[in-house]
């Protein structure tokens, strides 16, 4: 507990002295009795209380309040009697609180408003009525006090400057010869809330207070009844300011001076925030020389801001235990139970469970709510109730939470081999012996004893002679259903032929379930399934072909191949559609004598008659953001729209190689209105190599440099241009363009003469027009040779409302 004097105001605080649920009585002592303080006869008697959740409460008292000792107005003893009851009612507790107080600066009139009731003080005189119902009335030696209740039928509201005022008259009979009228006011004034400052203005000039000219003699904030010098406001974020019309004091949301307080409209989540300044001004008429001293306190409350609580999920699958931080949250919120699938537990119940809850107190004055429940399943649903105190509103709040587990592993397939036979080696995963084994169509049983096929508890084992399997293949295919699988299954065996054929089979898996097999292809996109179902997809083709690529060793050549998802034809970039699908084929061709990556061969007395085969290199274009060419429009962002003469900056790379040898070259681009590169009319940006000498704005090359990204700067090319479309009779044609070009993929140690002589060194005189028009220009393209690609954009819109050139 702790007391004191604030001007005429007696202040008791009791820090944290009440819990949640506890319940307050506050009496006046009078001697030897002791008044319990309704609220009614506070407000008629000059006292007011507030409290917030927490338990932190103001009481205030009036010097000129009932049952105030009061020695002539300059010392006043004030009791009180403090009675707690616990939440049962049966614990009590008591607290007498004395407090003396001295006030001698009293002006000629003085006014306090308070959160209930206003008084005034005008000068001496004698009061010749009795005190009206509702109303307090005392005479001292020097004054003459009325105490109104704001709830009284003579107050009435008003308006000053747009401010929000509440008055009460009263009309007094005099001894003296004349009467006094209209003698309170209680001034609420305006408030704005803006970028989480509060701001209070109330009107300089109040002419029911102070008539004709005046001055302000002085200007005092405090909080909650008490002063604050310039250093306390200032360390507080605190302004006080003086305009022509208004006094303003501003206070920063959160200020410590302040509370938080817990809402729950239409069960969703609030706060607000509770601040009660202070306002003490001294009034001085020019002409009377009457000086009127007006001090309001007025609680402020923000308007009621969503705070949802925020989930933070702290989950360690290999744990198998789901954690999860919920917050923050005031500490008027109080957890009462957890809603499961299956039923809903208390707080009490959830950790008899094991479904352990912990609260986490900040210093900030906030909290978190932290449920750890042990549990085995991968999806967990919640549905958190709370309750706001002491109004106990409820509300609710869901948690979805989801962990992945790796907890299926796959089998594994080691495999070697000798001049006569195989030797395969299966090693069983998490789910046991759960497939069938294949030659051909006959299922591998143990009682085939010339494949010799042994088996246990972890693994299976095969010799195979090649001369049992001749062309046939070995197979593995899973006998559980492949859909259940957060993994894909392991590359099927491939198979390699001594006359330089390749096979192999792809199958579908869950975690690519967009992917239909029979549109799967090989690098050359052109190659395609020769027999396909809505699960499988089977390939069969020449080493020479497909794009196969060559590598060559000391006594064998490897050749590789891979099937994959289709690159989208319309994207801007090369990235397959949906999750990554690939699957690398290799073959080993040794001198009379054929190797697979995979668990099939051919009999060694064949010669292989593979031919060497070109490796298929990518190329892609991107659109990038900016100049910096760090961020590219995906798939999904086309049409891209851009403003007129808004620069486009186009990056074009050869991917998938890391060659220092090679260089790629934009022969030509140009634009058109449709996404066909050869359709009429287009406009040339790059010809032979350099840009076009003809655009007004002029093509822009970027030197590119190593970094992070870029490992080989010749494998990329970066050029910008300026947004433009189409016109014919100065009307446009059409707000689309794509960009097309042709590249080339040149080798530095090429003794071909000029095919590697880098990006725009050839002149620009040497440009072959084909056709030529007003406003569309269309350049020769090259032909296609084996070391050209063609790459185009997709749509780039001109956006509406721009000036068209």
């Amino acid at each position: 507990l702790h007391s004191d004097c604030a001007d005429n105001l007696m202040r008791l605080s009791l820090d944290k002295a009440l819990a949640v649920g506890n319940e307050l009585e506050v009496e006046a002592i009078n001697g030897t009795q002791h008044i319990v303080l309704t609220p009614s006869l506070a407000a008629q008697c000059g006292y007011s209380m507030e409290s917030d959740p927490w338990g932190n409460t103001r009481i205030y008292s009036s010097l000129l309040g009932c049952y105030v000792d009061n020695q002539d107005d300059q010392t006043f003893n004030v009791g009180l009697r403090l009675r707690m009851y616990g939440p049962s009612g049966s614990d009590v507790v008591t607290h007498d609180v004395t407090q003396t107080c001295s006030y001698t600066r009293w002006a000629s009139r003085e006014i306090l408003c308070d959160r209930n009731y206003m008084e005034v003080e005008p000068v001496s005189m004698v009061l010749r009525e009795a005190e009206q119902a509702g109303y307090g009335a005392m005479v001292t030696s020097t004054r003459l006090v009325m105490r109104s209740p704001y709830n009284t039928a003579e107050t009435y509201s008003g308006d000053v400057s747009n401010t929000d005022i509440k008055c009460f008259a009263l009309n007094l009979a005099l001894r003296a010869p004349h009467v006094a009228s209209t003698i309170g006011l209680s001034l609420t004034g305006g408030v704005l809330f803006n970028n989480n400052v509060i701001s209070w203005h109330v009107p300089r000039r109040v002419t029911q207070l102070v008539d004709g000219s005046f001055e302000i003699l002085e200007m005092h904030m405090g909080i909650n009844g008490k002063r604050l010098d310039r250093s306390q406001m200032a360390a507080r974020g605190y302004m006080l300011s003086a305009t022509d019309f208004h006094i303003v004091i501003e206070i920063p949301v959160g200020s410590p001076d302040g509370h938080y307080k817990s809402h729950a409209p239409d069960y969703q989540y609030h706060i607000s925030y509770i601040v009660e300044p202070m306002l003490e001004l001294l009034w001085r008429t020019t002409d009377t020389q009457d000086n009127t001293r007006y001090k309001v306190l007025f609680p402020i409350t923000t308007p009621l801001m969503l705070q949802p609580p925020l989930v933070q999920e702290n989950t360690v699958p290999e744990a198998r235990v789901f954690s999860v931080l919920l917050g923050p949250l005031l500490h008027d919120v109080v957890l009462r139970n957890i809603t499961f699938f299956t039923r809903v537990l208390t707080v009490e119940e959830s950790n008899a469970r094991g479904f352990t809850v912990q609260e986490h107190r900040y210093s900030n004055g906030t909290k978190s709510i932290n449920p750890e429940p042990l549990v085995t399943t991968y999806f967990l649903s919640l549905i958190f109730g709370f309750i706001i105190l002491p109004e106990e509103t409820p509300f609710a709040h869901p948690v979805e939470l989801q962990a992945s587990l790796q907890d299926v592993e796959l089998p594994t397939i080691t495999g070697t081999c000798d001049q006569n036979q195989f030797y395969i080696s299966v090693k069983y995963g998490s789910q046991g012996n759960n497939f069938k084994a294949m030659v051909g169509l006959h299922h591998l049983t143990p009682e085939m004893a010339d494949y010799q096929f042994h088996e246990n508890s972890t693994h299976l084992s095969l010799v195979l002679p090649y001369t049992l399997i001749t062309s046939e293949s070995l197979r593995c295919f899973y006998g559980w259903d492949c859909r259940t699988l957060s993994s894909p299954l392991p590359p099927l065996p491939s198979e390699c032929y001594p006359n330089g054929t390749m096979t192999a089979t792809a199958v579908k898996v869950d975690s690519v379930t967009n992917i239909i097999p029979s549109r799967l292809t090989l690098k050359d996109q052109s190659c395609k399934p020769a027999f396909s179902d809505d699960r499988f997809a089977y390939f069969s083709f020449s080493v020479a072909s497909c794009g196969t690529t060559r590598t060559l060793f000391d006594h064998y050549m490897l050749y590789e191949n891979e099937i994959a998802w289709p690159y989208n034809k319309r994207a801007s970039h090369t990235s397959p559609v949906g999750p990554q699908y690939r699957q690398t084929i290799l073959c080993y061709y040794v001198v009379n004598e054929t190797q697979t990556v995979g668990f099939s061969s051919q009999p060694r007395d064949y010669e292989p008659t593979a031919e060497i085969g070109s490796g298929q290199l990518t190329v892609q274009m991107r659109l990038a953001h900016d100049s910096l060419y760090e961020l590219f429009y995906q798939a999904e962002d086309y049409p891209v729209v851009k403003y007129l003469r808004q620069p486009l900056y186009f990056e074009v790379e050869l991917v998938e190689s890391t060659d220092p040898n090679l260089e790629l070259i934009l022969e030509s681009c140009w634009a058109t209105l449709d996404e066909d590169r050869s359709s009429l009319p287009s406009w040339d940006i790059i010809v032979d190599r350099c840009e076009n000498p003809d655009d007004s704005f002029v093509t822009i090359f970027h030197p590119v440099v190593s970094d992070a990204r870029v490992l080989v700067p010749s494998h990329i090319k970066r050029f910008s241009m300026k947004m433009f479309t189409f016109t014919k009779d100065e009307e446009v044609l059409k707000d689309e363009i794509f960009v097309h070009c042709d590249a080339e993929i040149c080798d530095s140690h090429s003794q071909a003469a000029g095919s590697c002589r880098g990006q725009c060194v050839q002149p620009a005189h040497q440009m072959n027009y084909r056709q030529e028009r007003k406003g569309v220009k269309r350049v020769q393209r090259g032909t296609d040779s084996t070391n050209q690609r063609q790459i185009s954009s997709g749509p780039i819109v001109l956006t509406s409302g721009q000036t068209s050139e």
